[in-house]
Formats: C-alpha cells, sequence, structure tokens
C-alpha cells in the first residue's frame, strides 16, 4: 500500500488537523494532523510521510511513512516504512519493519484477531 493514486482512499492532507474521534468505512491516507482515535475496522490507513498522529489506531492494515504515538492495532498486516517514527504498542497478526525504520514499544504478534497467544 503506498499513496493512494486514486479516489479509493479518503485523504487528510498536510494542512489539515484533527482532535477527537475519526471512524470510517473506507481507506484513509493522512498526511496532516490527527489527535485522539482512529477506528477503520474492516478498511486500512496510510500514515503518509507528512503524517502526524497521535491516536490509539484500529484497523484491518496500517502503514506508516510518518509519525505515530500511541498504540497501533491491526486485525491484519502492520508495516513501518524506512521513514516511520513509532512510538507505542502495536498489536498485529504480522509485522513488517524496514531498515531505517525507527520503533519505541512492544511487538504483539497474535495468531487471530482478537485473541490473545495462549501461553
Amino acid at each position: 500500500m503506498d499513496a493512494p493514486k486514486t479516489g479509493e482512499f479518503a485523504h487528510i492532507g498536510k494542512s489539515v488537523v484533527i482532535k477527537g474521534e475519526l471512524s470510517g468505512s473506507e481507506d484513509l491516507y493522512v498526511d496532516g494532523n490527527v489527535e485522539g482515535s482512529i477506528e477503520l475496522h474492516n478498511n486500512s490507513l496510510i500514515v503518509g510521510p507528512n503524517g502526524i498522529v497521535k491516536a490509539s489506531v484500529k484497523a484491518k492494515g496500517v502503514v506508516i511513512q510518518g509519525r505515530v504515538e500511541g498504540t497501533v492495532s491491526a486485525s491484519e498486516r502492520v508495516e513501518l516504512r524506512k521513514t516511520a517514527v513509532v512510538s507505542g504498542d502495536v498489536v498485529a497478526q504480522r509485522i513488517a519493519i524496514e531498515e531505517g525504520a525507527v520503533f519505541q514499544g512492544k511487538i504483539d504478534i497474535q495468531k487471530e484477531p482478537g485473541k490473545a497467544a495462549a501461553s
């Protein structure tokens, strides 16, 4: 998932600042500032290279190219690109971290969405 080239994504531009709860039923591309929470349970979130997200995130898939502070929870996959700076915990079935990405937090890999690993 790269920057959307078509109208398939809702788009939050560089100059947009949102504070509060953000939810939807379509994929979302954030290149601005979001503080609060983002919930896209059956859809994907892309945080663009200029994006700054200070929020708890719940989505199907998450690709981070910018900055994220907070818990990131994905029912499928989380991708940290080389320009990503993430501070917070990540919960997902799969995670990919490119060389150069900065990550501070805990990673919890789950076999099935919503289920904790058996001990």
